[in-house]
């Protein structure tokens, strides 16, 4: 069955819609800048489920998802257009003013200001159009098909977390409940993450990422739209990793840690690619080195004791 990426490559090529971007459509704005436009659709029991949010986080992650696109390209957001089609039954509660308190408190922190948007009722599940811009000197967006043959790769932090935080969600924990830390910080890797903006503006600013994807699918998922991209191979080491620590002490430190790492999703860190020259600079922010750009296109290697294997992407789809 064909995923939303192959359906989204089919029709841009069969329409020649050639400003579909990566993460985000390019548009020009002025001889010095570049306008930047993401959208993302949130639906309730596929994106999210009430039961186990509030309506603070919901909006904060709603926009969240759509900052993490602008920073995968290594913009600034400016402004946001949020659409929502709500069923009756939250409409009569303050559900819409405590998501729009969890989304303005984000926005305020990035300083996205909201210029427009819709608000509809739907007859059953909740539905979130997130719509943010933003802008990039003129062509320096960063892509994901600029990866070169002998560049490093490159995670700004632990993956896993959000991944885990879902599996407590699932398993019955709630945000509220009286938890430990490490289970609090699992779950608000999930329900409430932080876009890595700043992190994006500085790599950009100083020029030192050769690619750029945030991991919003799942490192297995999204390393190899680096590769395709960019007509490369890549190879991944598996004891460098990171594993969030706070998974190992919850739901311990075997396969399923590493798997929740490896295919998990939401963690919205940073996957970049560095030519070696910025190899030393990119290091000393405290990033962490998984891996190395191949010329072996479309092959994604996983290294382990001096042995490889085949990595199959296994991160999120939506079919």
């Amino acid at each position: 069955m064909a995923s939303e990426f192959d359906f989204i490559n089919n029709i841009k090529s069969r329409y020649h819609l050639d400003k579909i971007g990566d993460d985000c459509a390019i548009l020009p704005k002025n001889e010095t800048t570049d306008l930047l436009i993401t959208a993302d659709m949130l639906v309730e029991d596929v994106d999210f489920r009430l039961e186990w949010t509030n309506a603070r986080s919901l909006g904060h992650k709603s926009l969240a998802v759509s900052l993490s696109d602008i920073a995968a390209m290594g913009g600034n957001p400016t402004f946001s257009i949020l659409s929502i089609a709500i069923p009756e039954v939250l409409w009569k509660t303050d559900f819409l003013e405590n998501f729009y308190d969890g989304w303005t408190s984000l926005a305020s922190a990035y300083d996205v200001e909201l210029v427009g948007g819709d608000i509809s009722r739907t007859n059953e599940k909740l539905v979130i159009d997130s719509t943010v811009l933003g802008e990039v000197a003129r062509g320096r967006s960063v892509l994901r098909s600029t990866a070169g043959v002998g560049d490093a790769i490159f995670v700004t932090g632990y993956l896993g977390g959000a991944a885990a935080g879902l599996k407590l969600l699932e398993n019955g924990l709630r945000p509220n409940d009286r938890i430990d830390p490490q289970m609090k910080h699992l779950l608000l890797r999930q329900l409430q993450p932080i876009p890595n903006v700043q992190t994006s503006i500085m790599l950009h600013t100083r020029g030192l990422a050769s690619s750029l994807i945030d991991i919003s699918d799942g490192l297995s998922s999204d390393i190899f739209h680096i590769a395709n991209a960019s007509g490369v191979g890549c190879r991944l080491m598996v004891d460098k990793i990171p594993i969030d620590p706070a998974i190992a002490p919850v739901l311990g430190d075997g396969p399923l840690a590493f798997d929740l790492a490896l295919n998990g999703g939401e963690d919205f860190e940073l996957l970049l690619t560095v030519k070696q020259e910025n190899f030393s600079a990119v290091q000393d922010l405290g990033f962490h080195h998984i891996g190395e750009v191949t010329a072996n296109v479309g092959v994604v290697e996983l290294i382990e004791d001096d042995k490889s294997t085949i990595l199959k992407p296994k991160g999120f789809r939506h079919f």
